[in-house]
């Protein structure tokens, strides 16, 4: 034990202070003082060794002492999976263990998805935020991390050992200290649990299949099982059927068949078992790919009206569903039952956030295919001037209004009270500047913001100069209470004043304003040929008022309980009140561009058109067709991996009513949406997806139409998880013709995965796949993992299921215990430096000599006396 006695420098830099010992022996050797040479020598070694123990201090010397004194880490699993009766046994085997603590020292860690808060010599303590999951590796590096120095470090992992995330085994060896584990019984309660649904990844239309559901349970019961697909009971024969299930593993089959969907999803839920303790693990879904006819989905604003396109692409041998605007999809995984959506006079106002989001991720990252099509509601007339969709499409919503058209002198009343602070003023701030941005040179604009008072923002000023009533707008702050009246008397005298053909204003609030006669005010603008729309936000917004004022203006009136649409009402409304979006003469398609994708379409013998959106192309945009004007008819452009169109007259009876009878209306359609819709070419190419816990693998085997491997090729996976954020991912090659790659699925939801192969460039292969992540591990029935954590325990020098009794006895394990010298080493310099002092200060030579001298007196007077 002897030999584990060692002495360290902490800083080993301050051993130049020894330079100094050379200059001592100099000065020492060269001094004038006239001591003796003997004292003189020890006087300098008194000063060298104050030096050397002074020097040492400072590189701090440290005497490295053997210990056995431990520092155990209790790691307690507070996971889900562990019932309360095994969580009390692991408080009862840590509150035994401790008894024998003795000088040794303790702390603990309760974790699940992440370790909770470490807590040095405090039993408990908190509980992990998420225990719907395990980390056993991070739980393992946490208390490894946690053991301070100079001690016998210890992890004790109590635990069921079902780890949901992390490498457990690895992490234990990788922290290269011993983990003893002790094993957890899982949670006893009585659980029933779709633990899977199989189904096949692909299958053709009209083809019979089993989806076959896996039921585990740890008691005998019987109850109810399920299916959908989407929101329907396909197994309605069932309906009622209580079937019974065994301990262990059940398995059920159920055949179906697919006429319609694209991307079918399946799910099963269990229900009316008598002994069933968690609801969340009583639902699993599968998704089922389909190959067959192109299907479109069309949304439309007057559903009856599509008619006649249904009619045409049917006859083209393709499927379409229409819809009207309230079905426009929210989730991606339902659009991608599609090869191409259709936006037929559908509004912006009409249409969240979210689900233009979801669509621009359908084209942008899945390759599908957009359409928008014109009308009265459509561009820049459904206020889509700046949003996503917009930025999809190859034009532009804000048109170049030609000189001939009337001019417009509009005043947005805007309130500013305390209600509408925060995003809603915000949001209220940018909607008038989309408005002012949508006006042309000629026109006019004025805006008024109210509370208790009136302020104008900017006066009537004309358009010609934006930028200063931009800037003005920007200034607007919210507060004070709502008093609209003479907010609308201010914007009347102020529009009476104004010279303009058109006038208009335009009226938000998001709340209800002080008595006032709103109507009669309306009314007289009315008769000044002034019109009001109004704009109310939030459900305390009094609806009933506005919409008076706006039928006794002649406007619209608008209502919306999401902030965020706002700017899209005001553009909306600022193009409709220009009454000039809309060209409706007559006019013959004009050839813009040739293109071989509508190469046997004669337009020479096409029909009129009676209108269409005024819009502006985009500077990378293909423009195919334009009206007799120049202005955009048919454009397209690539937006990511997908396609976008804009039509800007409409195909139905109001604009193509003559085109409806043209003999090549329904080859013109199906040419355009076979070019813009989502291309899928699965020849010679076999995908298999796995998932394993939260991560999930995919693998796809790619054979050249010869037969041969397909090597070297470019392979890509776009992973686009349930919140809409797609992410690439390298697919590798790991075989002949084998592409490979793993990602993790750490949200429960639908996976959108779109896979592209590349060879020199040219595109091989394009197919999308969907993934449905369920329910977390945690909560799926599983025993105690003995046999990892037997490995854990043998991998790292540690005692599976040690006895609480044993946890501090003392092992062969040593370690160092750090002994500052410091105290001591500057203790002996200053004991040497006060007798180098004595040395410099005084002659002990000449102390002795008079020592001497005085003995000989005393003995010679001694001897004199006798």
């Amino acid at each position: 034990m002897g030999t584990w006695y060692r002495l360290e420098l902490t800083r080993p830099l301050w051993l130049l202070g020894l330079a100094a010992l050379p200059v001592l022996a100099y000065y020492g050797w060269r001094t004038l003082v006239d001591f003796g040479r003997r004292q003189r020598q020890i006087s300098l070694a008194a000063r060298s060794a104050v030096v050397v123990l002074l020097v040492l201090a400072l590189a701090g010397l440290t005497l490295l002492r053997p210990t056995r004194r431990q520092y155990v880490v209790f790691a307690v699993d507070r996971s889900l999976s562990v019932g309360e009766d095994s969580r009390k046994a692991a408080d009862d085997y840590v509150a035994r263990a401790t008894k024998a603590l003795g000088k040794n020292a303790v702390g603990y860690l309760s974790f699940g998805a992440a370790p909770g808060v470490f807590q040095p010599n405090q039993a408990g303590g908190p509980a992990p935020a998420d225990d719907k999951a395990t980390d056993l590796a991070a739980a393992i590096e946490v208390a490894a991390a946690a053991v301070p120095p100079f001690y016998v470090p210890k992890v004790v992992l109590i635990t069921d050992g079902n780890p949901t995330s992390g490498d457990a085994l690895k992490a234990a060896i990788r922290a290269n200290i011993p983990v003893s584990t002790v094993p957890l019984k899982t949670r006893p309660d009585p659980e029933v649990q779709v633990s899977a649904v199989v189904a096949p990844a692909q299958v053709q239309q009209g083809e019979a299949f089993n989806v076959e559901v896996v039921v585990d349970s740890n008691h005998e019961d019987e109850g109810e099982i399920a299916v959908y697909r989407g929101a329907f009971l396909v197994n309605e024969k069932d309906s009622g059927k209580r079937f019974k299930i065994k301990k262990g593993e059940n398995r059920f089959k159920f055949q179906q068949q697919i006429t319609q969907e694209r991307l079918a999803q399946y799910t099963v839920r269990t229900r009316g078992f008598k002994q069933d303790t968690l609801l969340d693990n009583n639902s699993e879904t599968a998704l089922v790919y389909t190959s067959g006819k192109p299907k479109i989905l069309l949304i439309e604003s007057d559903p009856k009206s599509a008619k006649d396109m249904t009619w045409a692409l049917e006859e083209q041998d393709m499927q379409v569903d229409v819809r009207g605007v309230n079905g426009m999809p929210d989730d991606l995984a339902e659009l991608q039952n599609y090869d191409l959506l259709m936006l037929s006079n559908v509004p912006a106002t009409a249409l969240s956030a979210k689900k233009m989001e979801v669509a621009r991720t359908y084209v942008q990252d899945l390759g599908g295919g957009l359409i928008m099509l014109g009308g009265d509601q459509s561009f820049g007339l459904g206020g889509y001037y700046k949003t996503v969709l917009e930025e999809i499409l190859p034009v532009r919503s804000d048109f170049e209004k030609e000189k001939e058209k009337p001019s417009l002198a509009m005043v947005l009343v805007i309130d500013k009270s305390g209600s509408m602070g925060g995003e809603k003023m915000e949001l209220a701030k940018e909607a008038a500047k989309s408005a002012v941005e949508l006006l042309g040179p000629n026109d006019k604009v004025g805006v008024i913001a109210f509370e208790g008072d009136v302020f104008w923002v900017s006066e009537v000023h004309p358009c010609s100069d934006k930028g200063f009533v931009l800037d003005r707008v920007a200034s607007i702050e919210a507060g004070g209470g709502t008093n609209m009246h003479p907010a609308m008397e201010e914007a009347f005298e102020a529009l009476q004043r104004t010279q303009a053909k058109l006038k208009h204003v335009i009226i938000l609030t998001d709340g209800i304003s002080a008595p006032g006669d709103f109507e009669g005010t309306a009314a007289s603008m009315l008769a000044a040929k002034i019109t009001v729309t109004t704009v109310g936000v939030g459900n305390d917004c009094d609806q009933t008022t506005l919409e008076e004022i706006s039928k006794a203006g002649g406007g619209r009136f608008y209502f919306t309980d999401d902030p965020l649409s706002v700017p899209q009402i005001f553009a909306k409304e600022t193009v409709a009140a220009s009454k000039s979006a809309i060209n409706e003469q007559p006019f013959i398609p004009q050839v813009h561009r040739p293109t071989r994708t509508l190469a046997e379409i004669n337009f020479a013998d096409a029909p009129f058109l009676l209108g269409y959106v005024v819009t502006r192309p985009k500077p990378t945009s293909e423009l195919i067709l334009v009206s007799e004007t120049g202005d955009p008819l048919l454009a397209w452009w690539r937006y990511g991996l997908g396609m976008s169109v804009a039509f800007t007259s409409d195909a139905k009876a109001r604009w193509a009513a003559e085109w409806l009878s043209w003999p090549q209306y329904p080859k013109f359609w199906a040419q355009v949406i076979r070019h813009a819709m989502r291309k899928s070419e699965s020849k010679g190419v076999v995908m298999e997806l796995a998932q394993k816990g939260r991560r999930a693998s995919i693998t796809l085997d790619a054979v050249s139409p010869s037969g041969k491997y397909l090597n070297n090729a470019q392979t890509e996976l776009t992973v686009i998880d349930p919140s809409l954020v797609p992410r690439k991912v390298e697919m590798i090659q790991t075989a002949p013709g084998r592409y490979s790659a793993e990602f993790d699925t750490p949200l429960q939801g639908s996976y959108a995965l779109d896979v592209s192969q590349k060879l020199d460039g040219k595109l091989l292969y394009h197919q999308q796949r969907g993934l449905a992540v369920g329910y977390a591990d945690e909560m799926r029935l599983r025993p105690t993992n003995e046999p990892l954590l037997r490995s854990i325990a043998a991998s790292t020098g540690g005692e599976y299921d040690a006895p609480a009794e044993s946890v501090f006895a003392a092992g062969d394990r040593v370690a160092r215990q750090a002994l500052p010298l410091w105290p001591y080493l500057v203790a002996a310099a200053a004991s040497l430096f006060v007798a180098d002092v004595a040395l410099r200060r005084l002659d002990f030579g000449l102390l002795r000599d008079r020592i001497g001298r005085g003995r000989r007196i005393s003995l010679a007077n001694v001897r004199s006396s006798s």
